[in-house]
Parts: structure tokens; sequence; C-alpha cells
């Protein structure tokens, strides 16, 4: 694809992505799968799960990284301005008509309505974004084990009303993760399985 027509590609993509989503950048994980794995096929799933964790652990918004991420990997730095870009738009647009119309727009019943819709579907695409990306994790015991702690934790966590920033999670897992390739790769020096 010529490198013109993957930018409008890019742009067109998280253009729509954009103005179609709503919950910020958990719920358009689903989206993106669906149209970088699913449709155009311009990502693996290992791919996807990578660039999920990079944009989660780095700071700023879910969304913007995500877009940032996938549009430098499609198309290098051209690809990241032209997808943040379109990915901040609808928002920018969508914001600035409820801004001039506010008070107004707020009181309107149907509004409410829509927004408690909204944040049913958002739940669920959440939900849905978590569940295909656990599908795709490697089943070895180091990634269950870290599943398994980090839930735990997070229950513990929740049940005693403690606040513990999710970066700790991310900090700790990652710490975890780099310890055991540490530990598999001495295993692998010395012949052990």
């Amino acid at each position: 694809m010529k490198a013109s027509n993957r930018l409008l590609a890019l742009f067109l993509t998280f253009l729509k992505i954009g103005a179609f989503t709503f919950g910020g950048g958990y719920a358009m994980l689903a989206l993106l799968e669906n149209e970088f794995i699913t449709k155009k096929k311009w990502l693996d799933k290992q791919e996807f799960l990578d660039m999920a964790a990079i944009a989660e652990s780095t700071p700023g918004p879910v969304a913007i990284n995500s877009a940032t991420y996938l549009g430098y990997r499609m198309a290098g730095g051209w690809g990241a301005a032209a997808a943040t870009l379109a990915v901040c738009i609808p928002s920018f647009v969508i914001i600035y008509i409820i801004s001039l119309f506010l008070d107004r727009f707020l009181t309107l019943t149907y509004v409410a309505y829509a927004f408690h819709g909204i944040q049913i579907c958002v739940v669920y695409l959440i939900i849905t974004a978590g569940l295909r990306m656990l599908r795709s994790l490697e089943r070895d015991p180091v990634s269950l084990c870290i599943l398994l702690g980090v839930g735990m934790g997070m229950l513990l966590c929740t049940l005693l009303a403690v606040s513990f920033s999710s970066v700790y999670y991310i900090l700790l897992s990652g710490a975890v993760g780099i310890l055991a390739g540490k530990i598999r790769r001495i295993c692998r020096k010395e012949g052990k399985p």
C-alpha cells in the first residue's frame, strides 16, 4: 500500500474509532482489535497485546497512546501524528459543541437516558476487550502466576478499601516478568527445562 494511502487509511480508521468510542481507551481496545487484527490484518494478536501493554504503562490516556503507537507502527512518525490527531478530533468537536449548550444539554431527560445506556455499553466493551486479551495470553506458569497474583492483589485491595494505584500493579508485573525471563535464560544455559 502506498504511504499516502496508508496514512489516509490510518486517519480515517482512527477518526471512526474516535467518533464511536465512549468510555476511554479500554473501551477502545475492542474496536482496535476488530479493526487492526480482524478486518485489516495489520497486526497479529501478540503485537496487539504488546501495544495494549505499552499504551497502558506509558503516561497519558490509553486511547491516545494506542493511536500513537499503532500509527507509528504502521507508518512511522507521520502515521503516529495522523492517528493521534484523528482519534482526538471527534472528542474535541463533541465536547466543544456540548460546552456551547452545556446547561440545557445536561437537563434533557433523553440525554440522561442515553448516557446511562452508554455506561452499560462501556462496561461491556471493557469486559470484552479484557476477555479477548486474557484468551490471547501465553498459558505458561509465569503468566498464570502473575495473572493470579495481580487478580488477588486487586481483590484484596478492593475488599480492604486500600487505595493502590494500577501503576504499581503494572510495575510489579513487569518486574516479575523480567525476573522470570532471567530465570528462564539461566535454566536454558544450564540445560534445564
